[in-house]
């Protein structure tokens, strides 16, 4: 009888060792590009939001008798608040990454649960300050006429297509974020079996 539990054990010879050390190397190291890339991802969507301004002479009129006033008027990024939680929200999740980096370079075994938590801190963090910032992109994009916003594109080209591209880098990232809450997830689900 108990040479019979012997036999119905599985045993790993060297090579299937080999196989299931490569494997979990395998999702370090998608870890630890998946974080590479989201670090580079928030940090140029900080930036490029960053250093979001530009200025335009704009005609405008006072008075429909008289000629308009040709008037420089700047768009800048911290002008609007959800540009600026975009901004904030972005270099924490950087600095974040290049923290969490570093305690997956260093194989700390305990910490996984945190940042597992974390990394689903900077997911909400970031989707948040995505939904904000192309809620008022849109706004200038598009104006809205029950508030007589008018658009702001069609003068402030630049300024604007620098918001797309960086709300899509830090969309981006986001979904790094989010990709590395699953695969954490998977990892320790894998580890209680």
């Amino acid at each position: 009888m108990e040479s019979q539990n012997k036999a119905s054990l599985p045993v790993m010879d060297g090579l299937e060792r080999r196989v299931v050390a490569s494997q979990s190397e395998g999702a370090s190291t998608c870890d630890l590009l998946l974080r590479v890339l989201a670090l580079v991802l928030t940090l140029a969507a900080a930036i490029v939001l960053g250093v979001d301004k530009q200025t335009k002479v704009v005609p405008i009129k006072i008075v429909d008798t008289l000629p308009a006033i040709n008037l420089p008027v700047s768009a800048k990024w911290h002008y609007l608040s959800a540009f600026t939680y975009s901004v904030a929200s972005n270099a924490i999740a950087c600095s974040y990454a290049a923290l969490s980096l570093v305690l997956a370079v260093s194989g700390k075994k305990g910490i996984m649960s945190i940042v597992i938590v974390l990394d689903l801190l900077m997911v909400a963090m970031l989707f948040s300050s995505n939904g904000a910032a192309l809620a008022i992109g849109l706004m200038g994009y598009q104006g809205n006429s029950h508030v007589r916003w008018t658009k702001v594109c069609h003068v402030f080209g630049r300024f604007c297509n620098q918001v797309a591209v960086s709300i899509s880098l830090s969309l981006l990232g986001s979904i790094l974020f989010l990709l590395l809450v699953g695969i954490t997830s998977l990892r320790l689900h894998k580890k209680s079996k």
